[in-house]
């Protein structure tokens, strides 16, 4: 392993499972603005995700080699949180 190259990663992989962690439990719990909670959990866990993947992989890939190092890190986020502020305005179930 090489932890001083990639600590960053270890780093996004405990905040995407402190993410999904928090989505699960307010899943089961099931209390005042659950589904919120669960949306954003969830949701941030697969920005985490894709964006620790971009950043370890992304010079390797074929149209994501092209862009500078730094859209790795923003552009799952910015693809991803509209998304999930999207749901949260127009879910059925999160709408007053």
């Amino acid at each position: 392993m090489r932890w001083a190259e990639n600590y960053h990663l270890f780093i996004l992989g405990v905040l995407a499972f402190a993410s999904a962690f928090l989505g699960r439990a307010a899943r089961r719990q099931r209390s005042t603005g659950w589904l919120r909670l669960h949306i954003t959990g969830m949701g941030l866990s697969y920005i985490l995700l894709l964006t620790a993947f971009y950043v370890d992989n992304g010079k390797s890939l074929p149209l994501w080699k092209e862009l500078p190092p730094i859209a790795y890190w923003l552009l799952p986020a910015a693809v991803g949180l509209p998304l999930i502020i999207r749901a949260l305005f127009r879910h059925p179930l999160v709408r007053p």
